[in-house]
């Protein structure tokens, strides 16, 4: 089997303090996926590739040395390592350009609204995102990083012991600030759905969620609201064809 077919994605791009990296090694990106989710033993890195020992420590080594992931000793048998991602992931590139999107149909439908600073605004950031997205090049880890560190910088201005006051001022600030309309779904699990979205209404049919900044400032808002972290995940968005987004808090 060709070992491109073992990715879904061709090439992952990842920023160490040496330079930027591209990885292209389908295997090389399975093991990077899997140490994203959380530090793990040669042996368990091994079972859940599906490959040789020899290969994975082939492209252990490889990664190691050039500064992608890092390694320490196990504590149960120190003749064997943990190992662990340090780099930065920034996203994906496809070596096939997803679609073909004519841009001017976002300054057409700038030019058919109310001509408002915040229309611009949108028409800025869905134009860049969808260039980028159109030559193949996803920069949602980007984006989710951003998302984070605006959610626990706004953190104090929204915050509330009270569950309900919390979410009635985030629901406050997304209205006032034109980012969407804000409806709490259910309390258990908590579900959070979004209308008129600013980040991916507009945005051409993708087949995936793409609200990668809302998920990453989700996150750090309801992290900081329990004090411990949580997982937000997107199941609905205008880019998968809803009508709304859909935010599940875990």
């Amino acid at each position: 089997m060709d070992e491109n077919q073992d990715s879904k994605y061709q090439i992952e791009l990842f920023s160490t303090p040496k330079g930027l990296y591209v990885i292209d090694s389908p295997i090389r990106i399975k093991i990077l996926s899997l140490l994203r989710e959380k530090e793990r033993k040669f042996d368990e890195i091994v079972e859940l590739s599906g490959k040789a020992k020899s290969t994975i420590s082939e492209h252990l080594k490889k990664l190691y040395d050039e500064g992608i992931i890092d390694s320490r000793p196990d504590p149960e048998d120190a003749r064997k390592k943990i190992f662990s991602i340090k780099s930065e992931y920034l996203g994906e590139l496809s070596r096939e350009k997803l679609f073909k999107e004519d841009l001017k149909q976002y300054v057409q439908t700038y030019l058919e609204s109310d001509g408002s600073p915040f229309e611009f605004f949108r028409l800025l950031f869905q134009t860049i995102r969808v260039s980028l997205i159109s030559q193949g090049l996803s920069v949602d880890p980007i984006l989710h990083d951003a998302g984070v560190q605006v959610g626990e910088t706004l953190y104090p201005s929204l915050e509330d012991p009270d569950e309900t006051k919390f979410m009635e001022n985030i629901a406050r600030f997304w209205k006032s600030h034109q980012l969407g309309r804000v409806e709490v779904k259910s309390i258990e699990p908590l579900v959070i759905n979004v209308y008129d979205c600013f980040e991916c209404k507009g945005l051409p049919f993708l087949g995936k969620t793409a609200c990668a900044f809302d998920t990453g400032l989700l996150k750090a808002l309801f992290s900081a609201h329990y004090k411990k972290p949580r997982k937000v995940t997107e199941t609905k968005c205008y880019a998968t064809g809803d009508d709304y987004c859909e935010f599940i808090i875990e």
